[in-house]
Formats: structure tokens, C-alpha cells, sequence
């Protein structure tokens, strides 16, 4: 299967299905040195796991990892770092009726289409369940770039159906007013309103989709490339690549399709840093990069996530030989998946930083040597 692997320098290799005994990931790069233990993982995964409140999933996986290579005497070695994920809660009997019956909104078609065979409990290697590995490798790529190069990074949400958060500088959220909320809106009052829409689409067996952004700040101007590689083509694959992401923009987005070059232009100033003079801008509709390259502003990016396809209402559909049928998916599944995807939103944009961190340091390696000619 092409396609389980993301990232140049900084490379990311995940294997696992919905239901079977474990995910795993592979995080080729890492220099030697790296503090590194499972701790460090901890936050994350428990910020992305089922049953973490009423409003996901009750799937009760306690998402434990278990590092298999790459780390000694608590640093990493420079070698390839491998991580278990052993999942403990799947109930595979939820889908055996279901096993030839295609759920509308689930790649279980596609999947057929592609192969002629598939994994269909849970949706096999489509599910989100899947992206606990990515997580993981987030959580390694965020201490590198946190430690190295003071880079930090926060996902929460901002639109569940049409309730809107209001966040008018994402520089100022924080992630105690992220974690308060159940919902993962820094806004308490649209969370609020968030939550008892979330309850109420439940209650009528149905589920919501919505919108989160993820932040990054204190990234060092200069990093990704000019042509195919542009930081914003590499993060819009990155997020895209996440289960249920429908849409991907960054700084103003969609909006400048309404705005004039005077309207949209970030106008630039030099500020004095001591001994050294810094280029920025005096407002961030660019969303920190510039010709797919940063340009030391906070990275914006916002991601519309679509509604569960899971639900418990009758939909009309075929099975396998083409038969017209009906489906209620029963199970475990969320009611909206804003919730639990902000950790993963942020563990892709921060493999993709760490991948063009790394890349940089190369391109600049006769430039920042001292003594180069």
C-alpha cells in the first residue's frame, strides 16, 4: 500500500487498522540527543482518545505507547524511532451485519473499488483510529521544534455547525483556555452553544460537522521551498491527508477572493532585535507564509471538518452486489469530530515544520557555518 509515508528530512511511516491489535509508527530523522520517553507522548494521545467526555466517542482505548527503538538512556540515538500502540476496546461485532453494505460518507466503496478487498471493521485502515500513530510522531516533531527552535503550536475549534467563536488574535489563545472546554473552544460562550448543539444533533441521531484552526508561533522566517515543496502546498497535503478534511485555508483564505491588493497586502516594518534588525508585517493576512516560504509571522491555518458519516438514522444505499438497501450505522462514534481533532490537526503541522526545519538547516549549511566559504 503506496501512500503510509510523509516528509523528506523529517520522514513519518504509520501502519495499523481500526480494529486490530495496534497502530504503529515510524519517525526516521530525529537527531541524536532528543530527551525523549513516553511521557512526553502522553499529552497528546490523551487529548485525541475516545471517551474522553460525553461529547466523543465512549470507545474506551487507554492509548498507551510503547517505544520500540530509537531511544537509550532516555535520547534518542539518531535511528529510527518506532512506537506501539496497542488498542485494547475495538467490538468488531458492531460491523459484522454491515460487513457487504457500503456506508454513505465512508470510503468503504472506494476502498473496494481500489483493492477488491477490504478490512470493514470500522472502516479498517480509513478510520480515524488510524491517526493515533500521527499523533505520536506529532508529539516527537513538537519537542524538536519546541526545543530547538522555540516553535509552538496550538489547534482548537472555532465553528460546530453555525455557532462561530469569536478569536480576533489567535497569538493570544492559550491552551488552559483550549482544555476548560469539552469542545476545545477558547471562546466560553460559543462553546456553550457548541455543546448544546452537539448534544441535540446526538439526541436526533444525527452528528455536525465544523471548522478549527491551528497556530503556530515563533516560527523562524525562511523555511520551505520556492516550487512544488511550499510550506503551504506541503501543510495543505499534511491536513488534507486527515480523515473527514474537506476544506484547508490559510490567512485570510477564501475571503480574498472579495478583497483588493491594497485591502489583502500585509505592509512591512523593520523592528530592532538588539545588534540585528527583523523584517515583519504589520498585520497577518498572509498567515505567516509568503511564495510558500515562512516569513516569521504565526502560521494560520483553518480545517472544515465534515459531519460524522456515522449515524444512527436509516440512509439509503447498495451493498456490494449493487443492491439497493438500507443502513443505520450502530456503534460508538462521534457526534461531531471537532473535539478530538485539534491534537490531530496539530500533529500534522508540526511533522510538516519539523520536516522543513530540518530541510533548512541543509540549505543554509554553507551560509550559517562559521568559516565557510
Amino acid at each position: 500500500m503506496a501512500g503510509s509515508t510523509t516528509g523528506t528530512a523529517f520522514r513519518v511511516t504509520t501502519a495499523g487498522e481500526s480494529h486490530g491489535p495496534g497502530n504503529v509508527v515510524i519517525v526516521d530523522g530525529v537527531p541524536p540527543g532528543l530527551a525523549l520517553a513516553v511521557d512526553d507522548l502522553l499529552p497528546d494521545l490523551a487529548r485525541r482518545r475516545p471517551g474522553q467526555s460525553t461529547l466523543v466517542t465512549q470507545r474506551k482505548e487507554p492509548d498507551h505507547p510503547e517505544i520500540m527503538s530509537g531511544v537509550f538512556e532516555g535520547r534518542t540515538t539518531g535511528t529510527p524511532i518506532a512506537v506501539v500502540v496497542p488498542s485494547v476496546d475495538a467490538r468488531s461485532r458492531d460491523y459484522s451485519k454491515i460487513k457487504d453494505t457500503y456506508r454513505p460518507g465512508h470510503a468503504d466503496f472506494t476502498f473496494d473499488a481500489k483493492y477488491g478487498f477490504r478490512d470493514y471493521r470500522g472502516g479498517g485502515r480509513s478510520s480515524a483510529r488510524e491517526t493515533v500513530a500521527r499523533v505520536v510522531a506529532g508529539a516527537i516533531a513538537r519537542k524538536l521544534l519546541a526545543e530547538r527552535w522555540g516553535v509552538q503550536i496550538l489547534g482548537y475549534v472555532v465553528q460546530v455547525g453555525d455557532v462561530v467563536a469569536r478569536v480576533t488574535d489567535p497569538t493570544t489563545v492559550t491552551r488552559e483556555a483550549i482544555e476548560s472546554q469539552p469542545v476545545r473552544c477558547p471562546d466560553p460562550s460559543a462553546a456553550t452553544r457548541m455543546i448544546e448543539l452537539i448534544e441535540r444533533v446526538r439526541s436526533e441521531r444525527d452528528s455536525i460537522g465544523g471548522v478549527a484552526e491551528i497556530v503556530a508561533m515563533d516560527v523562524p522566517a525562511g523555511w520551505g521551498e520556492p516550487v512544488f515543496d511550499k510550506l503551504k502546498a506541503d501543510l495543505g497535503k499534511a491536513l488534507f491527508s486527515l480523515p473527514a478534511v474537506v476544506g484547508v485555508e490559510y490567512g485570510n483564505g477564501f475571503e480574498v477572493a472579495t478583497m483588493r491588493g491594497s485591502e489583502n497586502n500585509d505592509l512591512l516594518v523593520a523592528e530592532e532585535h538588539g545588534e540585528s534588525t527583523q523584517v515583519r508585517s504589520r498585520t497577518n493576512r498572509h498567515g505567516g507564509m509568503l511564495g510558500g516560504i515562512s516569513s516569521g509571522m504565526p502560521i494560520v491555518m483553518r480545517c472544515a471538518v465534515k459531519p460524522t458519516s456515522s449515524i444512527a438514522r436509516d440512509q439509503e444505499t447498495v451493498d456490494r452486489a449493487g443492491r439497493s438497501t438500507t443502513i443505520s450505522t450502530r456503534g460508538r462514534h462521534d457526534p461531531c469530530l471537532l473535539p478530538r481533532f485539534a491534537p490531530m490537526g496539530e500533529a500534522m503541522m508540526a511533522i510538516v515544520l519539523a520536516d522543513h526545519a530540518l530541510r533548512q538547516v541543509t540549505n543554509r549549511l554553507l551560509i550559517d557555518t562559521p568559516g565557510a566559504s
